[in-house]
């Protein structure tokens, strides 16, 4: 009945009656964190009548990517202290869990749908690892328990909580040590004549995640390609070769019944996106679905020139690290403008940090890996040793990039980035990114949601009262500084 007369408001009304009721905020000075606001009435789209100090205006009629969702990696690190979390206080493991994935409508959570598991191991690691260690091109030896068995029961308990919404995307540091020049897995070349080999050794891999009852939504190639480090896992791979193992790694996916696993290109940094991967693209340009780019050298905008360059690839922000010790306002803000609002305005569908969860010290680590080191490295979540934890800034900000495009309906679609654009007299001291939800049933409303970054704390900040502007109707509300996900519904 209420549905029912929510329509016939509309069409007496000859308006689209849309209401803001459902708001987010996280405050500069975390007096407020991700928490839901408890407004006295829905805020109205009505009539307009001039304009805010700033003016959103949402153009639903640009419809761009689609957003795959945000998330980080599981690390050997990360599983073994969420392990050990839950050996030692089962109900804080799951209650974290639940913050983390919990993809229910409305839940008090992240919602987080993306989780970057590696292949063998990183500098995350308790040992180094590859699925096959013995010297074999028949990979007879194979096996994924290799791997510490408390990264598996950690995926699975992950999925457990994120259901079907939950993307696996799986990356190598290195190649078996054999498959290298230097016969280590710590810093060498990939020798091209195992290339036939390496792409066995990867579709090996996705059946393995299957058979442990995991489904791979991606797959790269080499995390870092152009990046070696004779103290922990890494091995350089040049752009023609990375295409070689694409293509026959394409074909095995394809004939062994993985044709929906994609295969992304490069999985490197920002400053090469007009050149690595668009050189692989070019060499295998049906076996890549597209490229992935991590944050420690270059800009966000870097990723123009690659979509630029291969307007029908897709773009996915893959790694990016907090670190310990930081501002933590300072953290949201860079986090905001380049990743969660940033890289998606630059075309990405996906943007994935790097450890889900460390200890206070950005410990454990592989030993004599000189990584993340002074300052160290922090997850999206802290465990600590007494059995409690913490949620870091890192995990705020994937809470409101997330909540905006996470399904409205159980297995139903995710968001896509949809045309804004930000006038007024104070436009400046806002960021923004909009989205729209579609819904399992075509008859049901879209979900319209907007992540506001209000990034002005100086002597002169405050709350920017802003007018958003969509179909012709206008909504009037006064973002505070901080972070602010909203949303409203509307016919398609």
């Amino acid at each position: 009945m209420a549905r029912v007369s929510y329509i016939v408001f509309a069409l007496l009304g000859g308006v689209c009656a849309q209401q803001i009721s459902d708001i987010w905020v996280t405050a500069y000075d975390q007096s407020q964190l991700f928490q839901r606001q408890d407004l006295s009435e829905p805020i109205n789209f009505v009539s307009p009548s001039g304009t805010g100090q700033a003016d959103i205006v949402v153009d639903d009629g640009s419809v761009y990517q689609d957003i795959d969702g945000f998330g980080a990696a599981l690390t050997d690190s990360s599983a073994q202290v969420l392990s050990n979390l839950k050996n030692q206080n089962s109900g804080a493991y799951w209650n974290l869990l639940g913050s983390l994935f919990n993809p229910a409508d409305g839940a008090d959570s992240a919602a987080l749908s993306m989780i970057r598991v590696p292949i063998g191991a990183t500098d995350f690691s308790p040992y180094v690892y590859s699925y096959n260690d013995q010297q074999d091109t028949s990979l007879s030896e194979f096996s994924l328990d290799a791997a510490p068995g408390y990264l598996w029961s950690t995926l699975s308990d992950i999925q457990s909580v994120a259901g079907g919404q939950l993307k696996i995307v799986i990356s190598p540091w290195s190649a078996p040590a054999w498959m290298t020049d230097s016969g280590s897995m710590l810093g060498g070349a990939f020798l091209s004549q195992y290339t036939d080999t390496y792409a066995q050794y990867l579709f090996k891999s996705v059946q393995g995640f299957a058979s442990k009852g995991f489904s791979v939504y991606a797959i790269t190639i080499q995390n870092e390609p152009e990046n070696t480090n004779p103290t922990l896992p890494s091995m350089s791979l040049d752009a023609d070769t990375e295409a070689a193992i694409a293509s026959q790694l394409r074909s095995l996916l394809d004939n062994g019944g993985f044709g929906n696993t994609k295969i992304i290109a490069f999985d490197h940094n920002w400053d090469q996106a007009a050149y690595y991967p668009v050189q692989a693209i070019n060499d295998a340009y049906n076996a890549f679905a597209g490229a992935g780019f991590h944050c420690y050298v270059g800009n966000v905008q870097d990723q123009m020139s690659f979509y630029d360059a291969e307007p029908n690839k897709e773009l996915y922000f893959t790694e990016c690290s907090g670190t310990l010790y930081s501002d933590w306002w300072s953290d949201i803000k860079w986090n905001m403008e380049n990743l969660v609002i940033g890289s998606l305005t630059y075309y990405s569908r996906s943007v994935l940090l790097w450890n889900l969860a460390l200890d206070g010290n950005g410990n454990p680590k592989l030993p004599g890996a000189d990584s993340c080191t002074n300052p160290g490295c922090r997850g999206v979540a802290t465990v600590n040793s007494d059995g409690s934890y913490q949620l870091n800034q890192e995990y705020y900000f994937l809470a409101h990039g997330s909540r905006a495009i996470v399904p409205k309906d159980s297995g139903g679609p995710f968001g896509q980035r949809i045309g804004v654009s930000v006038g007024g007299s104070l436009n400046y001291e806002l960021q923004v990114g909009a989205y729209k939800t579609g819904r399992s049933d075509g008859t049901d409303y879209n979900r319209y949601s907007l992540v506001v970054m209000n990034w002005q704390d100086g002597d002169s900040a405050g709350p920017v009262q802003t007018t958003i502007e969509f179909r012709g109707q206008q909504a009037t509300y006064s973002f505070p500084v901080g972070v602010t996900t909203l949303w409203w519904f509307a016919e398609n």
